[in-house]
């Protein structure tokens, strides 16, 4: 069996990191060229695990280009993995490998599809979340359930933490999934659309602390943005732009911090920068 993938984040990496640990056939990596924003949140290049196991990579900008689809065929690809990826493949490489093309969502899926699953996790305040492996379908992340590996969201949970955790479950997943996709006979399980949602992307602007937020979600939007995110972000009366990576909302008053009078407190910021222009 012929596996094939596409990525150009941590998660996808370290998936490709348990695949080749394990003896499977990597055929090619697909993922974007070194210098292509290369400070993306999660960016990160699969290029040290092909060199460690001989996998040739292959450079592309736009999975739907052709040039996916064409090797998939020539080199006799048999399942695609495409995890991380921000384009949504179209039909064509859907159909290219021999038995289809597998994706992997940082939530229990039908509930929060779409884009930026890790801060809303936090945003939301869920306790439990996981990761979903799932046939790649028509459409956005609403294919048949390969797998899921569940864990619990802390009240104290962060975007750095909780990315860790997508990390190891992803790892989990394909440990436990890829006897049954070498196996070849992978029908999955049909997601219940009365119980799907779709969280929507955000942008780094959604970041902005505003002074009339309760402590609670200053802490929560900090909480959800910091690491590898852009970090939430406020505008000083003195014209300062602070970025914000982690507060609390009581500490001694002796204890370095920063800070910050909302609605009904002080947060107290203990990891910031100060912008300059």
């Amino acid at each position: 069996m012929r596996f094939g993938f596409v990525t150009c984040v941590e998660i996808g990496v370290a998936c490709i990191d348990e695949i080749l640990s394990a003896g499977y056939d990597i055929a090619a990596i697909f993922t974007f060229p070194s210098d292509r924003a290369p400070d993306k949140s999660g960016r990160a290049s699969p290029r040290g695990p092909a060199a460690r196991h001989d996998v040739p990579i292959v450079e592309i900008d736009d999975v739907n280009s052709g040039e996916v689809a064409r090797r998939c065929r020539t080199l006799g690809i048999d399942w695609l993995f495409i995890i991380g990826w921000s384009q949504i493949a179209r039909r064509e490489v859907l159909d290219a490998p021999r038995l289809g093309c597998v994706g992997a969502h940082p939530t229990l899926l039908p509930a929060g599809r779409g884009r930026a699953a890790i801060p809303w996790t936090i945003l939301k305040g869920l306790t439990e979340s996981g990761v979903t492996l799932f046939r790649l379908a028509p459409g956005v992340d609403n294919g048949p359930v390969l797998g899921q590996v569940r864990f619990p969201v802390e009240p104290d949970e962060t975007a750095t933490t909780l990315y860790a955790k997508v990390v190891d479950a992803h790892r989990e997943l394909i440990r436990s999934c890829m006897p049954d996709l070498e196996g070849g006979d992978v029908a999955g399980r049909p997601q219940d659309e009365n119980l799907a949602t779709v969280w929507p992307g955000r942008r780094p602007e959604d970041g902005r602390l505003d002074f009339d937020m309760t402590v609670a979600e200053a802490d929560r939007l900090v909480r959800a943005t910091t690491r590898p995110y852009p970090g939430a972000f406020i505008d000083l009366p003195d014209g300062r732009r602070i970025r914000c990576w982690s507060g609390r909302a009581g500490l001694p008053a002796d204890a370095p911090s920063l800070p910050l009078r909302f609605a009904d407190g002080t947060y107290h910021l203990v990891d910031w920068d100060e912008e300059t222009d």
